[in-house]
């Protein structure tokens, strides 16, 4: 009798059927999308935001596919609330499968004008909350499974006027590679999703920032990007479905660039005529 694995991929590779996820910032954007999209995928879901309202909405999305939900309104960076959240997660589900760390943001200010509160602030957001979350779920993970951390196309190139943010972001990618083979042995996977320009609720608190700064997202999509249409949170979400499901089984210690092929272009800009140059 072979004793061969069938490794053959099905549309059921894609399930999460009895599997536990928890989704961070899932108030609205990508990480709303991306708490659904695991729903609708047979995952039981927990899901936390500091937004009660939409949050509460993300939440009725997820019952509504008759997946069980644990909803919780919170301060990512509270170290106290993220204990207390993973203990309810413990408490009704009993394990955690998926941990999406997509809770983040920033503002727009050069470097010299960012003042020593608001690098805490943007470092607290955007990289510490993500390895408390880590941290805490680890143990959880009896089963193994699969971390997904949401970066941006910020972490692989320079960012004028988000410095904190990029920095924070590159850790979080580092971090990825370097879990990635810490926690191999646990049976977890440890991944990235970079995404560039995809239209969210907080983009319009970035361009309200600057003048310069709203210039450049209007502009950087026509100039930069191969692909011509825009992407969305739900193009997030399915990046993330891969990862987390067992047709990413292979995967680890990787960065899925969700972007059009920004990453790709890496300075070269498509002309009015079509035409690419540097």
């Amino acid at each position: 009798m072979s004793d061969a694995v069938d490794t053959t991929i099905t549309p059921e590779s894609f399930r999460l059927d009895g599997r536990i996820a928890v989704v961070t910032g899932a108030a609205q954007g990508i990480g709303a999308a991306t708490a659904r999209t695991l729903a609708r995928f047979g995952a039981d879901v927990a899901v936390c935001d500091k937004l009660a309202g939409p949050l509460g909405e993300t939440a009725d999305a997820i019952a509504s596919t008759g997946r069980r939900v644990v909803s919780s309104v919170m301060d990512v960076r509270d170290d106290e609330a993220v204990a207390a959240f993973l203990a309810g997660v413990a408490s009704d589900f009993g394990r955690v499968d998926v941990l999406v760390n997509n809770a983040g943001g920033g503002f727009y200010a050069p470097f010299m004008e960012v003042s020593v509160k608001g690098q805490g602030a943007l470092i607290a957001e955007n990289f510490t909350q993500a390895t408390s979350f880590i941290r805490g779920c680890v143990p959880l993970m009896t089963e193994g499974g699969s971390i997904v951390n949401i970066t941006s196309i910020e972490a692989h190139r320079a960012g004028p006027g988000f410095g904190i943010y990029s920095a924070m972001k590159a850790g979080l990618e580092n971090l990825t590679k370097t879990l990635a083979l810490e926690l191999a042995d646990l049976g977890i996977r440890v991944n990235s999703v970079a995404p560039d320009m995809i239209p969210t609720p907080g983009d319009a608190l970035l361009t309200t920032d600057s003048g310069a700064m709203a210039d450049a997202i209007a502009h950087s999509a026509l100039t930069v990007q191969p692909v011509r249409h825009a992407g969305s949170a739900d193009d997030c979400a399915a990046a993330v479905l891969y990862l987390s499901s067992a047709a990413g089984r292979f995967v680890t210690g990787t960065t899925l660039h969700v972007d059009g092929g920004t990453h790709a272009a890496s300075g070269w800009k498509r002309g009015d005529e079509g035409r690419w140059r540097l």
